[in-house]
């Protein structure tokens, strides 16, 4: 029998952008849902479009009970309760969604002993990042296990041009981030950050070149501190044109708060900024680099990741792992963030089965 993949909020940007990358590698078929029906949305050979409320529970359990995989994509994850999940655990239904939200994340690895139970594979915060680059610092630390030095810390910098050819989810993600201070592992102990402070310029591969990141939450900032013995872990993000990077750095440093925890507020802020790179995008490009680096003692290794359009890169990082589900090449039941699911081999397989790939390497120290 053909299998099933149900994606849910799969007609978005992203939903989309990873319902093409399972469409390309499988021979599954895909249905992608939406809240709202779309009288222009029609069946495509192997993809359908269905219309599904996640609020309904009868209903999401019974698109669930039809899928061999479900593909979580209906964001911003800030207020999703974890429903999507505790139902495939129940149906037995293998999972992976595209969480880019720390109270998330803990709430669905909370969950990591019920899935085991039912043999689930539960894999959470796919993607491009989190998702490609969990992997990557998977693929810096494992270089240590040949020599004689331990990694002690990890730096992960982001950024990614205009829109990033996502949606408007994405920006309303972006101004959720910086309501309060977080905890990052700094040293060896939980130190409070604020985002979008401490600005640091990154050399990125071109396009790019020199961009400003700054401190910001992440899953990353959290999950990777289990995977791996280090003593810091650092997360910083930034944009092209770096004039958007300034700009949010404002907000987020004179904004008022109250008026930020505001629904409408981050809506008016999301929108805007989302008609902005409408425009900027025609020469900015969409695109998303990745750096990371792992330092130990005595040595430092680095793995760097672009890619011209950022949701395009976000379908390749579930789609990869939904074909690998789906071949029964990767089976951990549980749930895991990216890093403690994938190894290394399998993660370079297959992104050169799409023709792309990470520059890695020891960097002088």
């Amino acid at each position: 029998m053909t299998d099933q993949v149900l994606i849910l909020g799969g007609q978005g940007r992203i939903g989309n952008s990873i319902a093409q990358d399972v469409l390309q590698h499988t021979e599954a078929e895909v249905v992608v849902t939406r809240r709202r029906p779309d009288p222009a949305t029609s069946p495509q050979g192997r993809l359908t479009a269905r219309t599904l409320d996640l609020g309904d529970p009868n209903a999401l359990a019974a698109a669930i009970a039809q899928a061999d995989l479900v593909i979580h994509c209906a964001g911003p994850f800030h207020n999703r309760d974890g429903r999507v999940l505790k139902t495939c655990i129940s149906q037995g239904v293998n999972y992976l969604d595209v969480s880019d939200c720390v109270p998330f994340t803990r709430r669905a690895l909370a969950l990591n002993e019920a899935a085991q139970a039912a043999g689930v594979t539960a894999i959470i915060n796919t993607g491009v990042f989190p998702g490609v680059s969990n992997s990557m610092v998977r693929q810096c630390v494992e270089a240590f296990n040949d020599v004689d030095d331990q990694p002690q810390e990890v730096f992960l910098g982001y950024v990614v041009s205009g829109s990033g050819g996502a949606g408007v989810t994405v920006m309303r993600t972006t101004f959720l981030g910086l309501l309060q201070p977080f905890q990052a592992w700094v040293n060896g102990q939980w130190q409070g950050k604020w985002p979008y402070r401490d600005r640091q310029v990154i050399d990125f591969p071109d396009p790019f070149g020199a961009v400003g990141v700054y401190w910001y939450e992440v899953p990353e900032t959290y999950t990777l501190v289990d995977s791996f013995p280090v003593q810091t872990v650092v997360t910083k993000f930034g944009s092209a044109p770096d004039l958007y990077s300034r700009l949010t750095s404002l907000v987020a440093r004179w904004c008022p708060k109250p008026l930020l925890k505001q629904p409408a507020a981050i809506e008016f802020l999301s929108r805007v900024s989302y008609g902005m790179t409408q425009v900027s995008d025609r020469w900015s490009g969409t695109g998303i680099g990745i750096w990371a680096e792992v330092t130990g003692g005595r040595r430092r290794y680095r793995s760097t990741f672009m890619y011209g359009d950022t949701a395009i890169a976000a379908g390749v990082g579930t789609g990869s792992l939904a074909a690998l589900l789906l071949a029964g090449e990767l089976q951990h039941p549980g749930v895991h963030p990216v890093e403690q699911a994938l190894p290394t081999l399998l993660f370079e397989r297959t992104l050169h089965q799409r023709g792309l790939h990470t520059t890695h390497g020891w960097e002088d120290w």
